[in-house]
């Protein structure tokens, strides 16, 4: 009862300060580079959570086989000077020119970029260093951004990108692992069986050896990797430890279906993802697996990810049908491809859904950390508040986030704090902050 009781009387203190992050971060100008890139580095580089995770990404990368996506993964992930390619030369009059095509396209609505400080311009070329260069660069490191928006997204602090990523890996892994177990062996006589006998665990880089169906482990472990590259780019941060607000485009919202009733908008980092897979070269099973994470392609939902494949290669500035990236059906539309299918002339609208990979839907599930991630970050901003004073620190400070809530969330994640809340309530959270106080981190 005393734990209810304080986190019922701290929540007008985070109303309160949510109410002061807003007015802050709607005052930041989104034309130029975060003003505290710099701070989330250092402390992201300080975590042994954040550290060891993004070690966990570039070992995968490392796993996987085909040479151009592991090259490109590598480079994309690892190389602290990597070139942006979708940003390579890229004038300010050609940025004009494609966010014209995007709204002519129906793939942005203009009233959206009201919520960006800097406009939709800003929302759809957030700034990069080295802009307008052969060789623009990340305004942060990947293993410094968060993974997702301000404040109350899940893994909202420096480093929260690589651990969601990291996540999200083992996770698809094992969803094939699953798949192949249950659907993938056949007995002698040639009917299928449940595979009781595999390993229930991890399995290795070759995964199960005995299944009789493909999975691509390439598009398994590549897609998490890649699925969220562009938040070093969208989120960056504010002085105050706060982050950039995102544009949500790939949609206008209204009738997004195909012409019919239909909203395909999502998070900017999902579309600028994609033109950077494309300006890359990357495979169409590839970028199209990775493109499925915030939609299955299935269920009346395949628009979508149309339309976000649609918006990539405009930013990429390449024929997404010419690529292979799509392709037009008998009645005119743009669908996915039928990929892995003998010969070409698969009729989409008489034969159903041909185009449906199982890395697709398998990637969409791997995304969905989520559902538990964001509420445990709103339960911690709730118990990080009431129990900030007990370590010196005002919790509507202007700086509460940079000095003690980001540090706190970067060492131990709100999943880890949220499951020793439920086991040990809030003296179990107040120890694990404890070691911070001990260690000088805060």
């Amino acid at each position: 009862m005393r734990d209810s009781s304080r986190m019922l009387a701290a929540a007008s203190a985070v109303a309160l300060c949510a109410g002061m992050l807003v007015r802050q971060a709607a005052a930041d100008d989104q034309t130029k580079p975060g003003v505290g890139n710099v701070a989330a580095i250092t402390l992201a580089k300080k975590s042994p959570m954040v550290s060891s995770a993004y070690q966990f990404l570039l070992e995968q990368a490392e796993r996987i086989r085909d040479n151009k996506l592991r090259h490109e993964t590598l480079d994309a992930l690892g190389n602290p000077t990597t070139c942006i390619r979708h940003r390579e030369n890229l004038s300010e009059p050609q940025k004009d020119a494609i966010v014209q095509t995007l709204i002519s396209q129906g793939l942005v609505n203009p009233t959206d970029g009201a919520t960006i400080n800097g406009g939709l311009k800003a929302g759809i070329f957030p700034p990069v260093l080295n802009d307008g260069t052969s060789c623009p660069k990340l305004p942060q490191a990947f293993f410094s951004a968060p993974g997702s928006t301000s404040v109350f997204g899940h893994h909202s602090y420096p480093g929260g990108l690589v651990i969601h990523e990291s996540n999200n890996d083992v996770a698809d892994i094992h969803l094939a692992a699953e798949y192949r177990q249950v659907y993938g062996h056949s007995k002698h006589n040639g009917f299928p069986t449940i595979d009781a006998d595999g390993p229930l665990q991890f399995f290795p880089r070759a995964g199960d050896d005995d299944s009789d169906i493909f999975i691509d482990e390439d598009l398994i472990i590549g897609a998490p990797l890649w699925h969220d590259w562009a938040k070093p780019i969208v989120f960056q941060w504010n002085a105050n430890g706060t982050e950039f607000a995102e544009l949500n485009f790939g949609g206008a919202g209204a009738t997004d279906n195909f012409g019919a009733a239909g909203d395909s908008r999502t998070g900017g980092h999902h579309i600028i993802t994609i033109a950077e897979e494309m300006a890359r070269g990357l495979s169409p099973a590839f970028v199209i697996t990775q493109a499925c994470a915030h939609s299955a392609p299935t269920s009346g939902n395949e628009y979508k990810v149309v339309n976000w494949l649609r918006a990539g290669a405009i930013i990429a500035q390449i024929d997404p049908v010419a690529a292979g990236y799509l392709y037009i059906d008998t009645a005119g539309n743009l669908r996915l491809p039928p990929l892995r299918q003998l010969g070409n002339n698969v009729n989409l609208n008489t034969a159903g859904q041909t185009n449906v990979l199982a890395e697709y839907t398998l990637h969409n599930l791997s995304d969905a950390d989520f559902t538990y991630s964001g509420p445990a970050v709103d339960i911690d901003n709730v118990l990080l508040q009431s129990i900030a004073p007990q370590f010196g620190i005002n919790p509507t400070d202007p700086n509460y986030h940079l000095i003690f809530r980001n540090p706190v969330f970067s060492f131990f994640t709100a999943e880890r704090l949220t499951i020793i809340y439920s086991e040990q309530g809030i003296g179990g959270v107040k120890k694990s902050v404890q070691k911070l106080r001990d260690a000088g981190i805060i």
